[in-house]
């Protein structure tokens, strides 16, 4: 398939498919489930808008009391990284003494999710883990390492199930990789 991209004809390699998330998805929260027990509550943060998809169909997996709260901050600007990072919505002010699960769509080069974790650490929160849907260590500039992984890439520009291009293409329901016709 291809899409125009600001007037650039673009090649959609599809990197894993719908069923490839979904049992993917399954095998993080049973992990998620074994770490936490079902008897703790766990918060877990959804960062918008790109993990909203993957958030929603993880929860549905827990075993465990759960609170789901959402955070906003922008990093993007087209396919590239800004640079800087902004704090769109507040931090929930719950979040002390609790368990805190960040469910994030990628670490790409990390900024966005260092910058989270240093805002989040005033909250004192009992503990804080991230899980990413995507990880793309070749392009880290910062020493994150998610505690739950879906799926590792290779430093491309990927779009679908909530990650997307100038806020399109979200909706796909597969993760495609965007290439040079």
């Amino acid at each position: 398939m291809q899409i125009q991209v600001d007037g650039t004809l673009m090649n959609v390699g599809v990197l894993f498919s719908e069923l490839d998330i979904k049992e993917r998805t399954k095998k993080i929260a049973e992990q998620i489930n074994k770490d936490y027990g079902n008897k703790e509550t766990l918060v877990v943060l959804i960062v918008l808008h790109g993990a909203i998809l993957f958030g929603a169909d993880l929860v549905r997996n827990l075993e465990m009391p759960t609170e789901i709260e959402t955070i906003r901050i922008k990093s993007y600007e087209g396919t590239s990284s800004s640079g800087t990072v902004k704090l769109v919505t507040p931090l929930p002010t719950s979040l002390e003494n609790k368990h805190v699960l960040v469910i994030e769509d990628i670490v790409d080069t990390g900024r966005s999710i260092n910058f989270l974790l240093n805002e989040l650490k005033q909250t004192k929160a009992l503990s804080i883990k991230v899980c990413s849907l995507l990880d793309k260590p070749e392009a880290h500039e910062f020493s994150i390492q998610a505690d739950y992984i879906g799926f590792t890439i290779q430093k491309n520009f990927v779009i679908g199930y909530g990650l997307d291009l100038n806020g399109k293409f979200r909706n796909l329901p597969y993760i495609a990789n965007l290439t040079k016709a």
